[in-house]
């Protein structure tokens, strides 16, 4: 991708003559015959620009002749990125960044920390779907047992400049503290089981929430430090299908686990089991990411990784400005938050919209939450899969968004119908392109903002959402309690239509900085590239 700072050339240009400004800054590169260029090699000479080879810029020889030829580009074009470490695979001391090599490790550590996401992110919805029953209960409105869920975007604002210690302090020590934090929220709760305490079950969820801020900005770090560039999209759906199948799960266990009944002593007999599962599961979880986390591979999984730079406070601020500059990452973030907050006010009432026209209906409502996210986890892997074989992000985002509001329409006008079935399959569909934009959205950001760190760029990521969720979630609310369901969709479809312009008009000013067709000649970073 296109960093902001760095002036993107019409492909027409010629280098300038030898001795100019331009012409030591960015030499003239020829690949190896047969060779696949790649993204990375991109990154690995913009960071030759910036750091300079053995501390100097590269030179050149006579104008079209080089004299020069980066030698990390040329090892990392021949080399294999899925090429496997031994059982070695990490390290507390320094990386080896002499060997490229992916870590056997790598798959254990994103899929203990896409569970400890799935913690987390059930622990968000479990209140929301069976927010009638827990209104009961602790004979509160519907709006407090509303603000369980939304404390959780309430709370991200806030605390956001914590994400960024994923930089200053590394993977383990964060994954750490979001772990123990979750464990922590989720013992809480079970002091919550009278009717007069709910005050405390609001302290648990407000722990859980902040174990969350950790959490939230890892999927891209994680995909940069222990995987290849040939797994990236693949590791970060990874990652993100955590938090969308801890949703799922919230959906589908609270109504099962916790029926509808009047009697308050058997109601937190049932409640209990649900707390106790739920807090033994984050326990192991706990363990686990003391266990198997660490902090980076031995060696860097690709030649970009391994050059990276380590980021200052002051980096940090820099690279907030600089994001703040970047127009297309600025709508990125607002068209990013438009679709995100309305997957989080549509999770927290999917409940009361589904039994406002289908009364009694509990269980079936907790399945069509159930219905969203595992079609949107089917769309996860599915457009993860897509954008490493095909790196068209933005023509990909766009599609989605658009299928996205489609879904959304449809939704909105089939709920009333009377016909359960029919919700499963809209809801089903909208879930699929709504849930599966997620990681777009994650992955697309990177390729608009490199070589900011991903930490910045992600945590900045997901303020958006939050603000917008807080306030679709209360606007909805109001809505539904005067107007019904279907006014509080359509309130909803009308920023989806909002994030769909966004989209189309977000993306780097050239489009050839994507990808580099093989056997063509194109520009990248200022220079001619053959």
């Amino acid at each position: 991708s296109l960093p902001s700072q760095v002036p993107a050339r019409d492909p027409q240009d010629r280098p300038s003559p030898q001795g100019s400004k331009e012409h030591s800054e960015f030499p003239r590169l020829r690949f190896t015959p047969g060779a696949q260029p790649d993204r990375e090699i991109h990154k690995c000479l913009f960071l030759s620009k910036v750091q300079g080879e053995s501390g100097s810029p590269a030179k050149l020889g006579k104008v079209g002749k080089p004299s020069w030829i980066p030698q990390k580009a040329v090892v990392m074009v021949n080399e294999d990125p899925n090429q496997q470490e031994g059982d070695d695979s990490s390290s507390s001391g320094p990386e080896d960044l002499s060997v490229i090599k992916v870590s056997k490790r790598r798959w254990a550590v994103v899929l203990v920390f896409s569970c400890s996401s799935m913690c987390n992110a059930f622990q968000w919805i479990q209140y929301g779907s069976i927010n009638n029953i827990f209104m009961n209960f602790y004979g509160v409105s519907a709006f407090a047992i509303d603000w369980l869920s939304m404390c959780y975007m309430l709370t991200y604002i806030p605390l956001l400049p914590l994400s960024w210690l994923l930089e200053k302090f590394g993977l383990r020590t964060i994954a750490l503290t979001g772990s123990v934090l979750n464990c922590l929220g989720a013992w809480v709760k079970l002091g919550s089981l009278k009717p007069n305490l709910f005050p405390v079950t609001v302290l648990g969820q407000v722990i859980c929430s902040v174990a969350q801020v950790f959490i939230l900005g890892m999927p891209s770090r994680i995909a940069s430090v222990w995987f290849g560039p040939n797994e990236v999209s693949t590791a970060c759906s990874i990652a993100v299908l955590g938090n969308q199948l801890g949703i799922a799960i919230g959906f589908l266990v609270p109504p099962v686990l916790v029926p509808n009944i009047q009697d308050r002593d058997k109601l937190a007999y049932h409640i209990s089991i649900m707390f106790y599962i739920i807090g033994g599961v984050a326990t192991l979880l706990f363990i686990l990411v003391i266990i198997v986390f660490k902090e980076k591979p031995k060696h860097p999984p690709s030649r970009a990784q391994s050059q990276k730079p380590a980021l200052t406070s002051s980096d940090a601020l820099s690279a907030i400005i600089r994001l703040f500059k970047n127009l297309n990452f600025v709508l990125l973030v607002i068209s990013y938050g438009l679709n995100a907050g309305a997957l989080y006010a549509l999770c927290t009432l999917l409940n009361r919209m589904v039994i406002l026209h289908y009364p009694g209906e509990e269980v079936n409502a907790g399945r069509i939450g159930l219905t969203i996210i595992i079609a949107g986890i089917l769309g996860t892997v599915i457009t993860g899969i897509w954008l490493d074989k095909t790196k068209t992000y933005k023509e990909t985002t766009l599609v989605v968004y658009i299928m996205t509001l489609v879904g959304m329409v449809v939704y909105t006008f089939t709920l009333n119908l009377g016909h359960l079935w029919v919700v499963f399959i809209t809801t089903g569909t909208m879930g699929f392109f709504m849930t599966g934009y997620l990681p777009l959205g994650f992955e697309f950001a990177v390729e608009l903002t490199y070589p900011e760190p991903e930490a910045v760029s992600a945590s900045l990521l997901n303020v958006c959402p939050q603000v917008f969720g807080i306030m679709f979630t209360i606007s909805q609310d109001q809505i539904i309690g005067k107007y019904g369901a279907m006014p509080a969709n359509i309130f909803l479809c009308v920023f989806l239509t909002l994030g769909v312009v966004l989209t189309g008009e977000s993306g780097p000013q050239d489009k050839m900085a994507l990808r580099l067709p093989m056997g063509l000649c194109c520009w990248q970073f200022g220079s001619p590239v053959s």
